[in-house]
């Protein structure tokens, strides 16, 4: 089963369970305003994906929290992440071993078809 991480109102997310739903794809959605994500999880995430990848600079949160004129470190950008999940570039899909950041019709097809 696809675990589908995300915000409902996300376009990114929309269009990624829009995917799974015309493609007949059984999921679950987890919403980060109701269950948050663990570092541990962020970290397994991590074995798979990397940091640039789930580390959402261009979202809201980065920019409210100023980040930028932080210069983060890789270690304080995954202890942001743990204590922000709304810098989590969305959605993580996570199936049979891989996760896969972001809506990406091309790699979807490839990975979950």
């Amino acid at each position: 089963m696809i675990i589908v991480h995300g915000i409902k109102n996300c376009d990114s997310v929309k269009k990624a369970l829009k995917f799974l739903k015309e493609n007949h794809i059984e999921y679950t959605f987890r919403d980060f305003k109701e269950q948050s994500v663990t570092c541990d999880e962020i970290n397994e995430w991590l074995k798979y994906t990397s940091l640039e990848k789930i580390f959402n600079s261009k979202s809201t949160t980065y920019k409210t929290f100023n980040l930028k004129a932080l210069n983060l470190t890789d270690q304080e950008k995954i202890e942001w992440l743990c204590r922000e999940n709304l810098l989590i570039k969305r959605p993580v899909l996570q199936h049979n071993g891989v996760t896969i950041v972001g809506y990406n019709k091309d790699q979807y097809e490839m990975e979950l078809l």
